[in-house]
């Protein structure tokens, strides 16, 4: 019975899984490239932590709309909104959800309960990359 449900999902909603697995291999190279940027940057630089993190997060959030645009939300050319609008989406979707509600949900975590940051940051992606995923295939991604 549940395999069974399980099945059905799998059938119906077969294209957006894979949209998402995608999703997440293109968030796992930003993270690569998020860390690198911002450990070079304070390392190397001798950059104020915000500092690399404002500059790893507007490179990329700029290599993830490329990216998803090329291999995730895949539209035809007459479908495609305008580039500009869709970067801006890109960016204001990934500002929800990467600084407002992980900085929201930060502060609850670890002023209110009192729970480490390394597991207050890993336990938020289980919110914030749905979310985000939902708000670039349906909005920012959306089709004219």
């Amino acid at each position: 019975m549940i395999m069974e449900q399980i099945n059905e999902i799998k059938r119906k909603y077969k294209d957006s899984i894979i949209q998402f697995l995608k999703f997440g291999i293109v968030g796992g190279i930003n993270t690569i490239v998020s860390y690198a940027i911002t450990n070079i940057g304070f390392y190397v630089f001798h950059l104020h932590p915000q500092i690399c993190n404002a500059v790893a997060f507007a490179i990329t959030v700029f290599i993830s709309f490329i990216l998803n645009s090329q291999f995730v939300f895949t539209q035809s050319q007459e479908e495609k909104p305008p580039f500009l609008k869709a970067l801006f989406k890109v960016y204001v979707s990934y500002s929800i959800t990467g600084l407002f509600l992980m900085g929201i949900l930060l502060y609850v975590e670890e002023s209110i309960f009192g729970i480490p940051h390394y597991i207050a940051t890993l336990a938020n992606l289980i919110v914030t990359i749905p979310i985000n995923f939902i708000l670039n295939k349906f909005w920012a991604y959306k089709t004219k």
